[in-house]
């Protein structure tokens, strides 16, 4: 069965397309490669297009007929959402609602949306279950949640069924160094510790210190990217079966500080590195940690990896693959 990947070559959707691969899919990737690399494109055939062109969408799903779309395809970056929302809205919504469109008009059976736990906004209770109000404070929140908005009515008034997988902070990579995290520039809190730990650049930044949390610094959920891969798969499946469309978290109900964060990186690294704090940044919440009940009892779905495991995965990736990979470019 094919499954048209949207966004397959970035970091999440690669991984993903490993595991719908060894589950006996065959993901075809549709990107643009302004966010993903073609190195990791590995298990499907590629299609080079942008979200937005439903010219070619429009030819990709006549020549493969997919039964079921992935959809990573997005804008991510928070702070440039701030800058940009038009570009935000553009591309994360209105390509959003092009897919979805031709998924619908093509026949599609499953629908899985790649979400976030921005739409939350401000945690009102810990842990966040799906049920919390969804108040986005920035745009790349707000595009993300017009979308499971969208999705909801979609469903409502066609029938066309999806499930929104609302993520908390993906980290990690294959523990066979197949592929990993890679972005450009690197925005991200594991990477940018390691490449401190590895002198790759001058040390790592710390931002707030002030917070009410055990130790002051902000906590976050940290899943691996693998256990987000299954949970596609489980979404996919579960529609196929005929199930109902849903909302769901996914994250470890677990919350890690970025100072215990930067602890088990030097750990595992054996390598102390310089740490500079500043203040805060805006619209950082002091804790944002999942309830996970839902997918445990809606999907089947278990996290396999904890910390150790993901800054491990993580070291080993930027370690000992990433420099090859850097050194050949997309």
């Amino acid at each position: 069965m094919k499954v048209l990947v949207c966004g397959g070559a970035g970091y999440v959707g690669a991984h993903t397309c490993l595991r719908l691969f060894e589950a006996g899919f065959e993901p075809v990737v549709y990107d643009n490669l302004s966010n993903g690399w073609g190195s990791s494109v590995r298990w499907g055939p590629f299609e080079d297009g942008d979200i937005c062109d439903l010219h070619r969408l429009s030819e990709v799903f006549e020549q493969h007929r997919p039964a079921a779309v992935i959809h990573f395809a997005a804008l991510i970056e928070v702070g440039e959402s701030v800058l940009r929302p038009g570009a935000f809205f553009r591309t994360n919504v209105a390509g959003s609602l092009g897919l979805i469109d031709m998924a619908q008009k093509h026949g599609v059976q499953a629908f899985v949306f790649s979400s976030t736990c921005a739409t939350y906004g401000e945690p009102a209770r810990l842990p966040l279950d799906e049920t919390h109000p969804q108040e986005p404070v920035n745009p790349y929140g707000r595009s993300k949640l017009m979308v499971e908005q969208a999705l909801a009515e979609y469903d409502r008034w066609m029938g066309f069924r999806s499930v929104c997988l609302r993520y908390f902070n993906a980290a990690g990579a294959d523990p066979e160094g197949r592929i990993g995290e890679r972005h450009e520039p690197e925005t991200h809190a594991i990477p940018l510790a390691i490449d401190a730990a590895l002198g790759r650049r001058a040390g790592f930044t710390l931002f707030g210190t002030d917070y009410d949390t055990r130790d002051g610094t902000a906590v976050r959920d940290y899943v691996h990217v693998l256990d987000l891969a299954d949970a596609h798969v489980r979404a996919l499946r579960y529609l196929l079966d005929g199930g109902k469309s849903e909302a769901i978290n996914l994250g470890t109900g677990t919350g890690t500080s970025v100072r215990e964060l930067i602890r088990a990186i030097e750990a595992v690294s054996g390598k102390p590195f310089p740490v500079k704090t500043t203040e805060r940044r805006a619209g950082d919440a002091a804790v944002l940690v999942a309830d996970n009940k839902k997918a445990r009892t809606v999907l089947g779905w278990e996290p396999q990896f904890n910390l150790e495991d993901i800054v491990k995965t993580a070291w080993a990736w930027h370690a000992e693959h990433l420099p090859r990979l850097n050194d050949a470019g997309r």
